[in-house]
């Protein structure tokens, strides 16, 4: 399942957050939470994080780049099972790392979910929405 969209869900005084109904099918066998990119939550199944830590085994342990990268992902990782009402607990430690406060916007973006702090999404947004047609030229010749 590809994960889409951009839900506004709100963090609780417990660190929890509901999931967006569309992505519970996907999530409900567990998920793994850890530092994304841009200071962001990268949210995945269970199974996807599986898929992407191999790929990140992969890389040679002789590249300072890759032991800096797999260091901080893998360390900022936590495996989390949604309850019944589709509730995550985000650590404490990442809520730090992303400035998660009450107000938050969850992305879809492919293989996971990313969880942004609201002024931190709208900052992005303001940023990026410009240069994104020139992207779609630049880097994906022939999509539209």
């Amino acid at each position: 399942m590809t994960m889409l969209g951009t839900h506004l869900p709100k963090l609780d005084e417990k660190g929890r957050l509901i999931l967006p109904a569309k992505f519970r099918d996907e999530l409900a066998g567990g998920v793994v939470l850890t530092r994304g990119l841009e200071h962001c939550v990268f949210v995945f199944s269970a199974r996807e994080f599986d898929d992407v830590q191999e790929k990140i085994r992969q890389a040679p342990l002789t590249n300072k780049q890759a032991r800096d990268f797999m260091r901080l992902f893998l360390s900022g990782a936590s495996d989390e099972v949604p309850d019944k009402q589709g509730r995550v607990t985000v650590p404490a430690m990442l809520r730090t790392y992303a400035d998660l406060e009450r107000d938050l916007v969850v992305i879809g973006a492919g293989n996971r979910a990313e969880i942004w702090a609201a002024p931190a999404w709208e900052k992005y947004l303001a940023e990026h929405e410009e240069p994104f047609a020139d992207t779609a030229e630049e880097v994906i010749p022939g999509l539209f």
